[in-house]
């Protein structure tokens, strides 16, 4: 079982620094290695922490590049991600799980179709980002952050399209923003797993431990590959994370 959370720590690892997803990978070998799911969910929260943290120093050349005005993400990165990890404690994650294959598909198509859309609802952010987005964006980012707080999977995804609603089109700068904000939400949400004892650590630090790893590989892979395969990654993780849990939920039965 240590072998499993090690290895699903350092593919999730370099998922996250890649295209993000990994929750895909790790939260179900938490799940194997017999933890209740709000358990599970925690710990898996802390395990992959790691990978964002480490893929955001990796592209910190990317991130030096992105002009003033991003404090405001920060702020309601670390808000978001506070508060649903709180609505994670107070109600639990069964009734979300169901909803999460839907999040996730619909953030997947915004990503795929997302700058067509951006440039019709943000029309100002279409030559690059914006430094004063609208409310919608903003709104958008809060929910987004929210959720990684509350659960996570498909967190990657949704930040990268709501960035690229915000006119961030460049998908290295993208990748790395995405990562940076990553690290701040789920920062916020551990520090609320901590103290409300949610964190099972045998099991936590085995995966934390790969993830390290896998977000320094997977970092170094996604600076080298071109704009366009980057983002065939993201859709292609959104779309597998949106067929398994599709079937973990909805699969037929019998």
């Amino acid at each position: 079982m240590a072998l499993l959370l090690f290895a699903a720590g350092l593919v999730a690892g370099i998922s996250n620094s890649i295209a993000g997803g990994g929750t895909f990978f790790s939260f179900p070998a938490f799940l194997a290695a017999g933890l209740p799911p709000v358990v599970a969910n925690a710990s898996n929260a802390f395990a992959v922490w790691p990978a964002n943290i480490v893929a955001a120093y990796t592209y910190r050349r990317e991130l030096a590049t992105l002009p003033v005005g991003i404090k405001a993400s920060l702020v309601n990165a670390l808000a978001g991600g506070a508060l649903g990890a709180s609505l994670l404690k107070l109600t639990g994650d069964d009734a979300f799980s169901r909803m999460i294959p839907f999040l996730i598909l619909f953030a997947t198509l915004l990503f795929a179709f997302g700058k067509r859309l951006r440039d019709l609802l943000f029309p100002l952010a279409a030559g690059g980002v914006t430094a004063h987005p609208g409310i919608a964006a903003r709104v958008f980012e809060f929910v987004v952050a929210v959720y990684g707080g509350f659960f996570g999977a498909g967190m990657g995804v949704m930040l990268m399209a709501g960035l690229l609603m915000m006119g961030v089109d460049n998908v290295q700068q993208n990748n790395a923003l995405k990562n940076l904000l990553s690290a701040v939400i789920n920062s916020a949400a551990i520090l609320v797993f901590i103290f409300s004892d949610l964190i099972s650590w045998p099991q936590t630090l085995i995966t934390f431990v790969g993830a390290i790893f896998g977000g320094l590989i997977g970092a170094s892979v996604a600076r080298k590959l071109p704009a366009v395969w980057l983002a065939r990654i993201v859709i292609a993780v959104g779309v597998s994370l949106s067929v398994y849990y599709f079937f973990e939920y909805y699969g037929p039965v019998g």
